[in-house]
């Protein structure tokens, strides 16, 4: 089956995301784990501390409209309460599978991936510790 033009930006999205993060010291461990009940864009791992990574990706030109755009749509706000209850289940999901014990320290980050294709550039905005 064919990825949407949608998903097809996400992978992109989720690509850039992993090699910012690896660029700023963290692991990636896993991507993509997905249960009925949820998915976890990325897991990594810095120090001792696990982190569950969620991406949201938008297309723009990032010399023209780069601050329009983010005036104009702002890709945490679709972080609704449905989609953040799905991530709470799915972490506590990945927990109990992987065997993680309940002392290691985790937190929940947010990257905002900017994509522009035509010069081929991207720019990221992580989120810290958000509070599911």
């Amino acid at each position: 089956m064919a990825k949407s033009e949608k998903r097809k930006i996400g992978d992109i999205g989720e690509g850039v995301a992993c090699k910012y993060l690896e660029n700023k010291g963290f692991t990636v461990i896993e991507r993509n784990y997905l249960k009925p009940w949820g998915e976890i864009d990325i897991v990594a791992r810095k120090a001792k501390k696990l982190y569950f990574v969620e991406v949201k990706s938008k297309s723009c030109d990032l010399e023209l409209d780069f601050a329009l755009s983010r005036e104009t749509y702002r890709p945490e706000e679709n972080m609704h309460p449905q989609k953040i209850q799905r991530l709470r289940r799915a972490i506590q999901t990945y927990l109990l599978d992987r065997k993680i014990a309940q002392t290691q320290t985790w937190q929940f980050d947010l990257a905002c991936v900017y994509l522009d294709f035509d010069i081929k550039r991207a720019r990221v905005e992580l989120m810290e510790d958000i509070i599911l």
